[in-house]
């Protein structure tokens, strides 16, 4: 595998079960077959995000596209966006991004995930998010990690929950342009290091630090 000169490119996170590799754009290609299946036909209904799945194939794929193009060229002391493909067995499946919202300051971050639809209801939520956390908090040293997730969401409640994240309030978001109440949820360092993992691995942190600003 060859290396990018942009070191959150080559970021990877492994666990027995699974890989987070960095979304190149070689692995975007392979996992638009799994985006093009992932189409949402029944609540409960996602974001209204280029991630949604509403739109008719081709433009859901560029949309899609475009959106985490974008987002990696946002990259500031007020918010930066790491975009992974999960694979499985060597194949992806799904995506798993982190996010800091004013990370230098605060030490947040956020997640956000999808999988295909027939992996769905296996642990590999739970187990995706563990490693994404993982490479928040001992990787980049974070202080908290937030989660959102629709009321009626409840497999994403369910991880949250046994992760050890804690009720947060409620807000709004809109999906498929209707307002919708969120459950908010937020999870502690020191939450966290009280069933954090010891077979998780990390590579391409130290090189990437620099980029997000990240120099602690």
């Amino acid at each position: 595998m060859s290396m990018s000169a942009y070191p959150p490119l080559n970021l990877h996170v492994h666990t027995p079960r699974i890989t987070l590799a960095a979304a190149t754009d070689e692995l975007l290609e392979r996992l638009v077959p799994v985006e093009r299946k992932g189409v949402v036909v029944s609540r409960p209904w996602p974001f209204d995000d280029p991630m949604s799945l509403y739109d008719d194939s081709p433009q859901r794929e560029w949309g899609w596209l475009r959106g985490i193009w974008a987002g990696r060229a946002r990259v500031n002391e007020d918010f930066w966006r790491l975009y992974f493909v999960v694979m499985v067995d060597g194949e992806p499946v799904g995506m798993q991004d982190l996010f800091g919202m004013g990370f230098t300051k605060y030490g947040t971050v956020g997640t956000f995930s999808w999988l295909a639809p027939d992996l769905r209801g296996r642990g590999l939520g739970k187990e995706i998010r563990q490693a994404i956390l993982h490479l928040a908090f001992e990787g980049f040293g974070a202080r908290e990690a937030e989660s959102d997730a629709f009321h009626d969401n409840v497999a994403s409640n369910r991880v949250s929950e046994a992760l050890g994240y804690e009720p947060n309030g409620v807000t709004w978001d809109t999906r498929r342009g209707e307002a919708a109440p969120l459950n908010r949820w937020r999870l502690t360092r020191e939450r966290w290091a009280k069933t954090r993992r010891g077979d998780i691995d990390l590579v391409g942190v130290a090189e990437c630090r620099p980029v997000l600003g990240i120099t602690q």
